[in-house]
């Protein structure tokens, strides 16, 4: 699946991103996998949740998005126990550090890889 986002006006486009839409999928995101590939997360309604990083092997970038508009944007250590977005989302795009490093300085000017 392919994903464009605008951000600080500037157009993004990710390729490979995997889908996260039922509670499985969504329970174990970047979890345990070897194939690191951005995925999106799907909720049904605007939520208010933290998420964490353990058994995630590599740092991401959470990207929460309400509307298809993007309201929070955060690096994420492994092992990380709780991170939470500034205000209700109803998408998370977790891009892994290692498949789209240009995206990631984009996205994420404040940290260096």
């Amino acid at each position: 699946m392919k994903i464009k986002l605008n951000y600080k006006g500037k157009k993004i486009i990710l390729d490979r991103v995997g889908r996260c839409d039922n509670f499985l999928s969504q329970t174990f995101g970047l979890m345990f996998r070897k194939d690191y590939r951005p995925l999106l997360f799907n909720f049904k309604k605007p939520v208010s949740i933290s998420i964490h990083s353990f058994f995630v092997r590599t740092k991401f970038l959470a990207v929460w998005l309400l509307n298809g508009v993007i309201v929070d944007v955060k690096p994420v250590r492994p092992w990380t126990f709780s991170v939470r977005p500034k205000s209700k989302f109803d998408m998370l795009l977790e891009i892994p550090f290692k498949s789209e490093n240009e995206i990631v300085q984009f996205l994420d000017d404040s940290q260096k890889i």
